[in-house]
């Protein structure tokens, strides 16, 4: 009996070893005390830009400068041209344990990495220690101290209570209007867009001639109001009305009254023709640059492709109209308390097993916040930098006084998206980040993106099959997986060493009980 029952605790020990295979509990990372500068490093940095050689001569000279400052410490660089495909290489290379050392990314794809034991480092103890942390006094450089770092930036990179990344750059969304247009048709500029404002307008333009042409630009194409980012809009509306969106704990809210209601409004405009997307229609800044959209919204840190004078224009030049662009926060419920979304990319640093190797990454990601840095990326879009040591600098405010000196590096559209979000940094707010919030953001865009498509299909969208949508953009992007209800995680099928354990621990507990009763009855016949 004594035999039987050693037998049955080491199978449940066993399997509860099994059961816990695969864990995913992220562990604090303890700095050294001192960084050894007497080795060499190499590090690589993955980072993206908009084919632009301005951005990429920006990463070069910052890393020939930083080298400089820390010759045993090697950078290379790996460019990608889409967030996306960083997020894919990374989630590839975590399998391999070929992260790299640096990336620029977002919080919805670090939740993500974060499913992997011990792939990002929580930089809270990198932050404060006094050598080499925020303002340290063993930098080589003149570095932010935490306290100039944007506050309200540097909680977005806050996840499950921890920093796991710092912020790079900032922008949010901007209506970018042809206010020349908007007079012909007989209206002013409000201090504050409305909704409402919008759409009223952009049925005016609808007007049109005998020959089809609108009477507004004389042209045969109008789209009045085009909207690159179809995620952003309805999480910006929901917020706007105050309606549920998700919780902090991954609890999904999309499907509610709210974006009912939002949805039939939009398929309202969409069967007048005053409303598309980018997905369907095209870029919006083509639209507006050529005179066929009069409200463009889109990524302040896409103001430098936005005018008649815009330094990037994707269009023939016979193709340009001249017009006055006047740049606007986007439209509001409430406009006595506005609403905006804050967005841009961060900066995080994967672990490694040589705690050295990780220190000299930070050392390379703090770098990228120096004023160098933060204020020559901001300068070639409508980027604002997270510090405010960087926002307040004299280098930068003159910058933003010389508005419109030229097309170019002074652009006025690009000087006010900046400034536009400069002033507006307390009505920002971000969208909760966990495993599975990326997947959550595309599901919002897409069921803007089916009902547009579901109208000019010829099929009507009503409250009736509301439903049907829900379902299945739920499916597509595996949101069913989470209880709306409840807020429960639904993981799907247990894992095989759960199911292990669990079977494991029953056939325990039933040996157990089994062997008790024999002993009972041993006990009775005696």
């Amino acid at each position: 009996m004594k035999k039987l029952f050693s037998l049955t605790v080491l199978v449940c020990l066993v399997l509860s070893l099994a059961g816990c295979h695969g864990s995913r509990e992220q562990k604090a990372f303890t700095p050294p005390e001192t960084f050894d500068d007497s080795r060499d490093y190499s590090i690589t940095f993955w980072a993206k830009n908009d084919t632009n050689l301005t951005q990429v001569n920006i990463y070069k000279q910052a890393i020939a400068d930083f080298q400089s400052l820390y010759p045993n410490i090697t950078v290379e660089l790996r460019l990608y041209t889409d967030y996306g495909k960083i997020y894919n290489d990374v989630i590839t290379n975590i399998s391999t344990g070929t992260t790299p050392n640096v990336c620029i990314t977002y919080p919805d794809h670090i939740a993500t990495y974060l499913t992997g034991a011990d792939t990002v480092v929580p930089l809270d103890e990198l932050f404060t220690h006094p050598g080499y942390g925020l303002g340290g006094s063993q930098l080589r450089y003149d570095g932010p101290e935490q306290s100039q770092m944007v506050s309200k930036f540097l909680e977005e990179c806050r996840i499950s209570g921890q920093h796991y990344a710092v912020p790079f750059m900032r922008s949010t969304e901007a209506c970018y209007v042809n206010k020349t247009y908007v007079e012909k048709l007989g209206y002013r500029l409000p201090e504050q867009l409305t909704w409402d404002f919008i759409w009223e307008v952009s049925q005016a333009a609808m007007a049109q001639d005998d020959q089809g042409n609108f009477l507004l630009n004389g042209q045969k194409v109008l789209i009045p109001f085009l909207y690159k980012s179809t995620d952003n809009m309805m999480i910006q509306m929901l917020h706007q009305k105050g309606a549920g969106y998700s919780t902090n704990r991954g609890q999904i809210l999309l499907f509610n009254d709210t974006t009912r209601e939002l949805l039939l409004t939009i398929a309202d405009q969409v069967e007048k023709r005053t409303f598309n997307t980018f997905k369907l229609a095209g870029y919006p800044a083509n639209f507006l640059n050529a005179g066929q959209c009069v409200f463009a919204i889109d990524s302040t840190a896409g103001a430098t492709w936005m005018g008649s004078d815009a330094p990037l224009i994707d269009i023939p030049e016979d193709k340009l109209v001249s017009f006055e662009t006047v740049v606007m926060a986007i439209p509001q419920f409430d406009p006595a308390n506005p609403s905006m979304i804050s967005q841009g990319p961060s900066l995080c640093v994967f672990n490694k097993a040589d705690p050295q190797e990780v220190v000299a990454s930070w050392l390379f990601a703090q770098y990228l916040l120096t004023n160098e840095v933060q204020i020559a990326y901001s300068q070639t879009e409508g980027y604002l930098p997270v510090t405010t040591k960087a926002q307040e600098s004299a280098e930068y405010r003159d910058y933003l006084s010389r508005r419109g000196e030229d097309s170019d590096l002074y652009y006025s559209v690009k000087l006010d998206a900046a400034q536009l979000l400069q002033q507006n940094i307390h009505n920002t707010f971000v969208t909760p980040v966990f495993n599975g919030s990326a997947s959550l953001r595309n599901a919002a865009g897409q069921l803007i993106e089916n009902v547009n498509k579901s109208i000019r299909r010829g099929n009507p969208v009503t409250e009736d099959n509301l439903d049907d949508l829900f379902q299945e953009v739920s499916a597509l992007y595996r949101l069913d997986q989470i209880s709306a209800s409840s807020g429960k995680v639904n993981l799907g099928p247990l894992p095989t060493g759960a199911k292990a354990l669990l079977a494991g621990l029953a056939i325990c507990w039933s040996v157990m009980g089994i062997t008790f009763l024999i002993g009972k009855l041993k006990m009775k016949k005696r």
